[in-house]
């Protein structure tokens, strides 16, 4: 089955948009295929502006977002895995989800091994 991730991600960003508010992203740079400006990254993470303002050509797919912003009026080109999103969430209020990895699998009592239900919470 695939991941309902990259789903949830689109949901809430329009969620958010659609509420007159600003979608930010905190991601976490460690994961492979990840490509922010790395003088921004603070404690491995970095928390990026997503509205349709400040990301051009932004593209919500779902293995990998990507899109062109300006750091400090210096073009970058980004390049987020969608496992990389920790939380997607408002500026103006903190409102949004945080994710923790769905991708867990567990092995039942017969050897199977099953997906791990997702633990998803809300930021306030």
């Amino acid at each position: 089955m695939l991941s309902s991730k990259p789903y949830l991600i689109r949901a809430i960003i329009e969620w958010i948009i659609d509420n007159g508010l600003t979608p930010h992203m905190l991601i976490n740079t460690t994961f492979p295929g990840t490509v922010v400006p790395a003088q921004f990254v603070q404690d491995n993470r970095i928390v990026l502006n997503i509205s349709v303002t400040a990301a051009h050509n932004l593209n919500l797919g779902n293995d990998q977002i990507t899109f062109a912003a300006r750091f400090s009026g210096k073009p970058y080109e980004i390049h987020i895995p969608v496992d990389a999103v920790m939380a997607v969430y408002a500026s103006e209020n903190g409102k949004g989800m945080v994710f923790q990895d769905d991708e867990i699998t567990v092995e039942n009592q017969a050897g199977v091994t099953e997906p791990k239900k997702p633990v998803l919470t809300v930021i306030k």
